[in-house]
């Protein structure tokens, strides 16, 4: 009889379970430090594919030509189903061997194992009624009765001692999540080998984080050495200075409070690859709020490190990612799994790899441990979730080996030690330390604009109006709130007005910034006499390095005002200070966050007489802010809170819940940008013929926009966009969709009443 095979293509089984077993072991070391045949990850990866020594599996593998084929939910149908008997089994051992102890804590293997497919459930009306399945009994027995070796079967010295789990009940659900990435990577890994014998070298590259941390220090003495001698010159030489010294300091929580303008995007970057040089982090992970500018910060990284390569870091912020439902080979080897050492990515990949249940989503969280995570933009914490978020963070620092850099002129004051009210259950973060010595001196010396308010906070000013205001001006940025304002203005001004807004996709957006740099310096160089005006959504006000002597304001919150000042005279080249313009819009902000935050902005600034970008103010508008807010909005603590006695977590019902950008409201489509029209074209034939994988869904990013859900069904039932894969639209050819201006066109009826922000 021959050897029982895991994959097609004579993948032995027992070679698998091992490797996967050995690869879960090694991951998970970093938490679990014991020897790899007691590491709780050593037993999930030894016992995950059990139910495929299933005579009925064998069968099915053997006959099928297919990478998919090993699959649960695929064709096949029951006697391809292996994942319960694992789960089952470990249960089953671990109880005569530990008795009752060991039979609970084997639930956290079953967590584990019986997931490793359709990702982690809730234990109540999800694994435990499916464990108790006929089928399910059924699938281990058959597994034993065909004999497995004894060396699998066997749990061998490991003792389950759920005392040691890091952060006791309150970390258990993290601890899960954190063992199940360890696994479905290593499942991921081996099996992508078998598949494809030269991935894991093509993996390999990536230069060291010293090797960046030494290229980052000749970029900055050379950027130093051409810079223009001024007062923001030497402060923003000083703020490097103090990052660099910081470093060295013991990891933890820590805040760089530098006004806009100041360069804090490359001095965190120096803090962390020299804090990682200091203390043996393992990665650096840069998180930005915003997908409209993570291509920026991407590209001005790879300026850096130019000359260590081509291949320099991750960047990761599709949305396109299979659904585990309609999960292939190929699907399960397009997702990420972070293994770089300099990630770019976005809050909503970072922050819902926290929360995942799925396995795509799940992959990379063991490689979030031993690493510098710098939030860029940290007021830019989605509030309604902010809750859950700060209890992940402060897991991850007391036990996981990590080090958080919050990263903004306009601070939150998330430290436990400031307003978090303790008599409501509202927990901070524990002690934040900030870099920069003196940042009220550093806000003083940096203060470069002036900020006019309404008159009357209560009456709007009609975007015609506005429009004339700003056609007045030579050179001129005025940002909005939404989409449809953004549109509304830009209709109302002069031709040759500049449009920018994310229903653009990042490649046109990008070449529209490059145009707007290339035309500031042509003005101040007195080449360009022409008007420069810009009307542009927020996505200008985080990451775009851009400086108008005038900026107008639409109301928002408090720090999208700062935000928006740090794009007015952002280099002090001015004789005086620039205008920061704050206008009441014709239409409310959006309900929601945005309403709340500019509720917040006019009673902080009602009545002041000091300067609107004071950095005292900022505590006062986010404590008001947050007043107004759920915090834990979706329940997701409770949803997390182990009981104990039984190990019942909530673990799918709490991934379905964190979900930043709604998955069943938001669509990705890939656009037709002209300029770009060739590579599309190719990009998609590719997507087509072969199906996601990696660098393919990096490439189309650069050309999709996100609409609501329900507007490109609309548009596909129209024939306007065609769906290549789930999840992903994509328009249609030789129609006139996409404006070299607007971006995608949508009908007027189509729009959400209340717009569409960025």
């Amino acid at each position: 009889m021959s050897e029982p095979l895991a994959h097609s293509g004579g993948h032995l089984l027992v070679d698998h379970l091992k490797m996967v077993a050995d690869l879960a072991a090694e991951f998970s070391k970093a938490f679990d430090a014991v020897e790899p045949l007691k590491r709780w990850a050593y037993l999930a990866g030894l016992w995950h594919d059990l139910g495929k020594y299933r005579p009925g599996f064998q069968r099915y593998v053997g006959l099928a030509d297919n990478p998919n084929a090993h699959i649960e939910g695929k064709v096949g149908g029951r006697e391809k189903t292996h994942s319960a008997a694992g789960a089952l089994w470990a249960i089953e051992t671990l109880e005569k061997t530990h008795g009752a102890q060991g039979k609970l804590a084997a639930r956290a293997l079953a967590y584990l194992i019986a997931g490793h497919h359709a990702g982690l459930d809730d234990w109540d009306g999800g694994l435990n009624e499916r464990l108790a399945q006929t089928d399910c009994q059924t699938e281990l027995q058959e597994a034993k009765d065909a004999k497995p070796p004894a060396s699998i079967l066997d749990s061998g010295s490991f003792v389950p001692n759920l005392s040691q789990i890091p952060g006791g009940p309150a970390g258990f659900a993290l601890w899960v999540r954190l063992l199940f990435s360890c696994l479905v990577d290593a499942d991921f890994l081996d099996t992508e080998a078998h598949f494809d014998a030269g991935k894991p070298a093509r993996r390999n590259g990536f230069p060291t984080l010293d090797q960046m941390r030494l290229a980052l220090d000749a970029h900055m003495l050379a950027k130093a050495a051409e810079a223009t001698p001024s007062e923001v010159n030497t402060l923003r030489a000083d703020i490097l200075r103090q990052c660099r010294e910081k470093a060295a300091l013991p990891a933890g929580f820590f805040s760089l409070t530098v006004p806009t303008g100041g360069g804090k995007t490359l001095s965190s970057l120096a803090f962390a690859l020299n804090h990682a040089q200091t203390h043996g982090e393992r990665r650096v992970i840069y998180a930005i709020p915003y997908t409209s500018i993570i291509e920026q910060t991407a590209d001005v990284f790879r300026d850096v490190f130019k000359t260590l390569g081509d291949e320099i870091l991750i960047e990761h912020h599709s949305q396109a990612d299979a659904a585990d439902r309609d999960e292939t080979a190929r699907s399960r080897l397009a997702c990420e799994n972070w293994d770089a050492p300099l990630v770019v990515t976005t809050n909503v990949q970072l922050f819902e790899t926290l929360f995942a249940a799925k396995t795509s989503r799940c992959r990379k969280l063991h490689n979030i441990v031993g690493s510098i995570i710098v939030l860029d933009e940290a007021q830019q914490l989605p509030p309604e979730f902010l809750q859950p978020i700060l209890d992940a963070l402060n897991l991850l620092v007391k036990h996981y080996g990590v080090t958080v850099v919050l990263c903004t002129a306009t601070q939150p004051a998330l430290n436990s030690t400031d307003y978090f009210d303790k008599s409501n259950n509202l927990r901070g973060l524990d002690n934040v330390r900030e870099i920069i010595d003196h940042p009220d001196a550093l806000f003083d010396a940096l203060k470069r604009v002036k900020v006019e308010l309404p008159a009357d906070w209560n009456t709007p000013t009609p975007w015609i109006d506005m429009a004339e205001k700003i056609a007045a001006e030579d050179c001129v940025l005025a940002i909005v709130s939404t989409r449809k304002a953004a549109r509304e203005l830009h209709r109302l001004l002069p031709p040759g007005t500049v449009h920018l807004s994310a229903l653009m996709c990042g490649a046109h957006r990008k070449a529209v910034i490059d145009q707007i740099k290339t035309r500031l310096k042509a003005k101040r160089d007195g080449l360009d006499l022409q008007p420069l005006r810009v009307v542009s959504t927020q996505l200008v006000e985080a990451g775009v390095d851009i400086d108008f002597p005038v900026v107008y304001r639409a109301l928002a919150g408090l720090d999208s005002i700062a935000q928006a000042a740090g794009r007015c005279n952002r280099e002090g080249r001015l004789d005086g200070k620039g205008r920061v313009v704050v206008f009441v819009p014709p239409e409310s902000p959006p309900l929601g966050h945005l309403r709340k935050a500019a509720q917040a902005c006019i009673s902080t600034l009602h009545g002041q007489q000091i300067d609107p970008l004071a950095r005292a103010l900022f505590a006062t508008y986010f404590q008001l802010f947050y007043s107004t807010v759920d915090l834990d909005g979706k329940k997701i603590v409770s949803m997390l809170k182990v009981e104990p006695k039984t190990l019942h977590v909530r673990f799918r019902s709490a991934a379905d819940a964190f979900r930043l950008i709604d998955d069943k409201d938001s669509a990705m489509v890939v656009v037709r940008y002209a300029e770009h029209s060739e590579e599309i074209e190719k990009l998609l034939g590719i997507l087509a013929a072969e199906g996601p994988a990696r660098w393919l869904m990096r490439k189309l990013q650069r050309y999709t926009v996100s609409i609501h859900k329900r507007i490109a069904d609309k548009m596909l039932a129209q024939g306007d966009l065609t769906l290549p894969m789930p999840g992903l639209y994509a328009q249609v050819n030789a129609d006139n969709l996409y404006d070299s201006i607007l971006g995608l066109k949508l009908n007027d009826d189509l729009y959400n009443p209340g717009g569409f922000a960025l």
